[in-house]
């Protein structure tokens, strides 16, 4: 065996690094995403500008009229349709982000409507949602200026690489005796630069190649900051995403319960109650043989005898299906709620470990006892777990571990040195975990590259 640990990979050499860096910055002026984030810079510069200086002396005038006594009234519907304009302003840059840089947000909840002239002034001066909308219009005055210089480093770039054109073809070149050569542009303050001789003008090429290659970076540097306006103020606010979280997590937690009544129902219908449907038609049958025997309209008994291997037959399977009956009604609770959670939820893992096909190494630091439904919620989800290693993975080896993290959340993570490739997706277990944990604010978070390991973290409230 070669020991290769101080052998670095060529992927990470430094010689490999720089030629990849270097790849980078060739192939940026050249991608569509440069191109989409400067048309975005260009054409966000007249929008944010115009719409931002319209609105800033709208929000001024109302706000001037609001505070006086006779245009109180004309003020606040200034406001109020400054706040809408935003609203409207707002949703061009949202379709224009969504458009060139593929940035969808949901929709805005719609501005809520008041009853009578007074309710719907008061209903749109207490538009929080347009109110962020006029906040972005307002700072994307300073982004729009911050675009445009962002798209002059292409300009100055484009301009300079074709300087030993305009000389030699357009006769660019200065007059004989003028003392002013072709100007150099750049997008930062660097002196009158000219140059006064036709092989200068291949200086010019090589500062306007390298500024089309730094290009990209400006440009990149301001859309992201737009990105970063354009989820803070004009995406969903963090109570909206709240209770739209509330809503999906309500409605999986019903149909959790839907499909849990209607399990309990099919099991209930299709095993237990058939076979004790089975056992009451076995002593009908028994009562019926016990009865005709001790019958007095018989004029001699023996001519109806007891068949007793029959009645034991019957017997046995009454007995039997009773058994069958029990066991199947003991498995229903169980899958209600384990008896083995009644000690303690490391109790119940290390019993779910050492029933496992799987070597299962368990470490379990729980100081506080969750409640209930949260130990019943982890019990499941590394049951599934430990079922989806043992089904899927070839692993040989399971280590299960199950603590309380220092902001307060259960944590139960499963690694399995198996060959990977598990995913969260449409007809894997893994989903129905998510549903699983959503409801009580957990989360699972699935690492599981190709020929593994994978690990698998579910965290959950202490308390649900």
């Amino acid at each position: 065996m070669h020991d290769t640990s101080e052998a670095p990979s060529r992927s990470h050499s430094p010689t490999a690094s720089g030629r990849s860096f270097l790849r980078v910055m060739l192939r940026a002026p050249l991608t569509r995403r440069a191109w989409r984030e400067t048309a975005y810079c260009l054409l966000a510069l007249p929008l944010g500008l115009v719409g931002g200086v319209v609105l800033a002396v709208l929000l001024a005038l109302g706000a001037g009229l609001a505070v006086s006594l006779l245009g109180a009234v004309v003020g606040v519907l200034i406001l109020v349709a400054g706040v809408r304009l935003a609203r409207a302003l707002g949703s061009v840059h949202r379709r224009m982000a969504a458009g060139l840089l593929g940035e969808r947000l949901p929709a805005l909840e719609p501005p809520s409507a008041g009853t009578g002239l007074f309710g719907r002034l008061d209903a749109g001066l207490r538009d929080g949602v347009g109110w962020r909308a006029v906040s972005y219009v307002l700072v994307k005055l300073p982004v729009s200026a911050l675009g445009m210089y962002a798209v002059l480093w292409w300009l100055t770039g484009l301009v300079n690489v074709t300087a030993p054109l305009r000389w030699a073809v357009f006769g660019q070149q200065p007059s004989p005796g003028d003392t002013d050569g072709m100007p150099v542009l750049t997008p930062i303050p660097a002196g009158d630069l000219e140059v006064d001789t036709f092989a200068g003008t291949f200086g010019a090429l090589a500062l306007g190649v390298a500024l089309l290659l730094l290009a990209p970076w400006p440009t990149r540097l301001v859309v992201s900051a737009d990105r970063w306006l354009l989820r803070a103020l004009l995406g969903p606010s963090q109570l909206a995403d709240r209770v739209r979280d509330l809503e999906e997590t309500r409605a999986l937690a019903v149909d959790d319960s839907v499909a849990l009544l209607r399990r309990v129902e099919r099991d209930l219908h299709d095993g237990a109650q058939v076979r004790l449907v089975a056992v009451a038609m076995s002593l009908d049958m028994i009562k019926e043989r016990l009865g005709t025997a001790d019958s007095d309209d018989r004029a001699d008994p023996s001519d109806d005898p007891i068949d007793l291997t029959r009645v034991r037959q019957l017997v046995d399977g009454a007995h039997r299906n009773a058994t069958e009956a029990l066991t199947e009604l003991r498995d229903l609770a169980r899958g209600l709620h384990p008896p083995v959670l009644d000690d303690g939820l490391p109790d119940a893992l290390a019993t779910l470990a050492a029933r496992s096909s799987i070597p299962v190494e368990l470490t379990a630091d729980v100081p506080r006892r969750p409640t209930p439904a949260i130990e019943t919620i982890a019990y499941f989800c590394a049951a599934e777990l430990l079922t989806n290693v043992i089904k899927h993975s070839g692993a040989t080896q399971v280590i299960l571990t199950v603590d309380e993290c220092h902001d307060g959340m259960l944590r139960l993570q499963v690694v399995d040195d198996g060959r990977g490739g598990a995913a969260v997706g449409a007809g894997s277990g893994l989903t129905g975990l998510v549903q699983r944990v959503r409801p009580v604010d957990g989360r699972l978070v699935v690492h599981s590259p190709e020929g593994g390991p994978t690990t698998a973290v579910v965290e959950l409230p202490m308390h649900a």
